[in-house]
């Protein structure tokens, strides 16, 4: 049965995600604080991190880096990491931490489904919603 992982300091975060979740048979664990990651996947390793950009005492950035470079070094298995993001422009931070998906605000129950399926599947996940602006050089 894979098991999911949330991490906001948010119920209403919390809340749209454990809805969303694409299947019933998964487990949700909830947390509030990003320092409290390393500890619990450390202890018990969930299939799939969703992670609230903006968390108090570590935000979702420097979570997922943290993780990330703590599985490259061998002290974590490597988990995949769904980033909730503000605003589009924060889409530069989700591919800096190297988060396999990211999911820009407001939340959409069917698009944060669709993502969290692809990445318990292995894959990863560019929220379509964003659209990035280009500007021609003159």
């Amino acid at each position: 049965m894979p098991e999911l992982l949330v991490v906001s300091d948010s119920y209403s975060v919390r809340e749209a995600v454990k809805a969303a979740v694409p299947d019933t048979g998964v487990t949700v664990r909830e947390l509030n604080h990003g320092t409290d990651v390393r500890l619990v996947v450390n202890g018990r390793k969930p299939d799939l991190i969703v992670v609230d950009s903006q968390i108090g005492r570590m935000g979702g950035m420097a979570t997922t880096l943290d993780l990330h470079l703590e599985a490259g070094a061998g002290r974590l298995p490597h988990v995949p990491v769904l980033m909730l993001l503000d605003r589009r422009a924060d889409v530069f931070l989700a591919r800096r931490s190297d988060a396999e998906g990211w999911v820009v605000k407001p939340l959409d129950p069917m698009r944060l489904g669709r993502a969290m399926s692809a990445l318990l599947a292995g894959g990863t996940y560019e929220d379509t919603a964003y659209r990035p602006v280009t500007v021609p050089l003159h």
